[in-house]
């Protein structure tokens, strides 16, 4: 598979007609006009999926570069997240349809919606839940799906989810943080692992055995960080604000890391501890 991956590449969803991009943008942290700017770098690069939540307020943002560029609404892949429930299901709805305005227009749609973090406890994910499928159901939004999920999280849906399994569980990956166990299990219920953090923020940049395949492979950092998540099979979720690095981390193609290096990057997990963000709670 991961030879004749192309920037074009996408992944089915379960139980979805729709099919997911297989190289996203992430928009944490940028705002205002920066964040239009660099979407529309991105789309411009050849980025057909955007990351974004209510989380990081910059929905409007996206929507806006979404206009501007004129791509057909068809051919972009628009992902949010929300992180909080109102206090009900018609008032948790009444926040997703929110986004979606904010991205879309009144009479628009989102392809992805993800819960953004299991953290506010059983009966928040019951709610978000809950009210994701409403706005599934009515055609606000595409497919629905989860993120910082472990295993846990994901059976307890059982007991209250029409739509299961959730199409996507958006986790930190990176070779320092694998996170295999949720990675496998999820692979078992068809559900496809997106990969937040791949460029661990640049915390690893000068790392030795990075530094040293990617002289090997004439390649950038970060283009052997993406090539790694393509390779394995998660959605990676690049983020910049800095136009060239924007366009770089597009060129994760045209070349393929061997085996024995997959091996190499795969030796450098260090489990939970390897997380910047968090790892999951299996």
């Amino acid at each position: 598979m991961s030879s004749w991956l192309t920037i074009a590449s996408v992944l089915p969803l379960p139980n979805s007609h729709h099919r997911i991009p297989l190289l996203g943008f992430g928009v944490y942290q940028s705002h205002g006009p920066t964040c239009v700017q660099s979407c529309l770098k991105a789309l411009k690069a050849g980025y057909r999926h955007i990351d974004t939540a209510q989380y990081y307020g910059n929905e409007a943002q996206v929507g806006r570069a979404l206009r501007e560029s004129k791509i057909p609404r068809l051919d972009v892949f628009i992902t949010t997240k929300i992180l909080s429930p109102g206090i009900d299901v018609d008032a948790t709805y009444a926040r997703i349809i929110d986004s979606v305005q904010k991205l879309d227009g009144l009479d628009g749609y989102v392809d992805l919606f993800l819960i953004h973090s299991p953290n506010g406890g059983k009966e928040s994910r019951k709610l978000m839940w809950l009210a994701l499928e409403k706005a599934k159901e009515v055609g606000k939004v595409h497919d629905i799906g989860v993120s910082n999920y472990g295993k846990q999280h994901i059976e307890e849906m059982k007991e209250f989810a029409t739509v299961f399994p959730p199409a996507v569980n958006q986790i930190e990956l990176h070779p320092w943080c694998q996170q295999r166990e949720i990675v496998e299990y999820c692979h078992s219920q068809g559900i496809v692992i997106e990969a937040y953090c791949p460029l661990v923020r640049n915390q690893k940049a000068h790392d030795k055995t990075l530094v040293s395949l990617a002289e090997k492979y004439n390649k950038s950092t970060g283009q052997i960080l993406i090539r790694y998540c393509l390779q394995k099979g998660w959605v990676p979720l690049p983020k910049s604000d800095t136009p060239g690095r924007i366009t770089n981390n597009a060129d994760a193609y045209g070349f393929v890391i061997d085996r024995k290096d997959m091996d190499i990057l795969d030796g450098l997990d260090q489990g939970a501890r390897g997380a910047i963000v968090q790892a999951v709670n299996n």
